[in-house]
C-alpha cells in the first residue's frame, strides 16, 4: 500500500496526522521485538514538547564517535539542553550492557521542522546521538514542511551526501550511523526520497559496528493504517 498524505485533505479530515505518530512507534516495536536477539528490547517513546536530555553515563566505558563542532554538548559530555521538541521515537537498548542505547528510530512532526530553533535542535539531538556510538534513523512523511533535516545533520556534522542534489527531498528516510571497523572512523548513512502513493522502504537498523537487523517501515506503517481504519 502506498504512503498517504496525513497533513492535507481528504485524510487530514477524518484522522489527524498525531494519530498515526502517536500509534506508529508502538508498531515498530512489535515488529523489531520479533526479530531482535534476546540481547536487545525495543521501546517506543512519545513526548510532545519538553527538553531533550542526553544522558551519557552509560558511555562511559566506549569510545566515542568523532565529536562534531556545534552538538550542543557540553564539555563535561553528560547533559544536552535543547528546545521544546516533540518526540515520536523507537529506541533499541542493549540489556545486557546495563540497557545501553544503541539505536533510534525518530518519525519527524511538523513541530520539528516548523522553527529554526527546533531544526536546530532536532539535528542536534541526532548528532549527539551518533556521538556516542547510538545509530539513528529519521523517517519524515512531513508533507507540509519542505525542510530536508537529514541534509541539515549532514551539514551541521561536516558530511554530504550526492543523492541530496540538486535539490533534497522533502520527504525521506535515512539511516546514519558513525562506525570504526579498523583505525579510523567512518560515517555511513543509507536515504531514500519518499513519495506519495509509494512503498516505504527498508533500511538497516545498526546495533553493533557489524550486525543490523531490517527496520521495515512498510510493514509497521501499514499496520498502523490499518488498526487506525486510515484510507
Amino acid at each position: 500500500m502506498p504512503l498517504r498524505d496525513h497533513f492535507r485533505p481528504p485524510l487530514d479530515n477524518k484522522r489527524r496526522w498525531d494519530e498515526l505518530h502517536g500509534a506508529w512507534p508502538a508498531m515498530i516495536v512489535r515488529a523489531l521485538n520479533r526479530i531482535l536477539p534476546p540481547r536487545y528490547a525495543a521501546a517506543p517513546r512519545v513526548h510532545l514538547g519538553s527538553y531533550f536530555e542526553t544522558d551519557v553515563s552509560g558511555f562511559e566505558e566506549h569510545e566515542e564517535a568523532p565529536l562534531t563542532s556545534g552538538t550542543g554538548v557540553d564539555e563535561g559530555g553528560v547533559v544536552t539542553d535543547l528546545p521544546d521538541q516533540d518526540e515520536y521515537e523507537v529506541r533499541v537498548y542493549d540489556t545486557e550492557r546495563n540497557r545501553r542505547l544503541v539505536a533510534a528510530v525518530e518519525i519527524l512532526s511538523p513541530a520539528n521542522k516548523d522553527r529554526p530553533e527546533h531544526r536546530r535542535g532536532f539535528v542536534t539531538k541526532c548528532a549527539a546521538l551518533l556521538q556516542q556510538r547510538v545509530s539513528v534513523v529519521m523517517v519524515d512523511v512531513v508533507t507540509t514542511r519542505q525542510f530536508n533535516l537529514y541534509g541539515d545533520l549532514l551539514e551541521l556534522i561536516g558530511e554530504a551526501d550526492p543523492s541530496l542534489a540538486p535539490e533534497p527531498p522533502p520527504l525521506y528516510a535515512a539511516a546514519c550511523r558513525w562506525t570504526h571497523p579498523d583505525d579510523a572512523w567512518h560515517f555511513e548513512a543509507w536515504a531514500h526520497a519518499l513519495a506519495l502513493g509509494q512503498a516505504l522502504p527498508t533500511l538497516p537498523l545498526w546495533l553493533t559496528d557489524h550486525f543490523a537487523v531490517p527496520l521495515e517501515l512498510e510493514g509497521s506503517y501499514e499496520e498502523t493504517c490499518r488498526i487506525l481504519r486510515m484510507a
